[in-house]
């Protein structure tokens, strides 16, 4: 699984639940006080107005989170970097004085 999918999917799953409820607008029963069909359908018109600003701005607030996760991720990405070049020349480091010092037993044995 990509490293980068975990905390993107910890911070949309929180919103999830409210995301899917909100953009499935539940539509007015018709009910015996309704007058006429233009009453009930302009009901029916204000619930879905008031079920696309409110996803409106949940995905607004999902964007920002998403936003903010991006940026960690970049961050964390380059922490890694750093200490992966870091462990990289210590190995670099280390093999040379591993030659080195074989080179060094080699000629001390030769050498008698």
């Amino acid at each position: 699984m990509a490293a980068w999918l975990v905390p993107a999917l910890k911070a949309v799953l929180p919103h999830l639940g409210t995301i899917v409820s909100v953009a499935v607008p539940v539509f007015t029963k018709k009910s015996a006080e309704a007058a006429s069909q233009a009453q009930l359908l302009q009901q029916q018109i204000d619930e879905l107005q008031g079920a696309a600003t409110q996803n409106a701005q949940n995905v607004k607030a999902l964007a920002a989170e998403l936003q903010a996760t991006l940026g960690a991720l970049q961050q964390a990405a380059m922490i890694a970097d750093t200490r992966m070049r870091r462990i990289l020349a210590l190995a670099l480091l280390a093999t040379g004085l591993s030659v080195t010092a074989l080179c060094l037993a080699a000629w001390m044995i030769l050498a008698r």
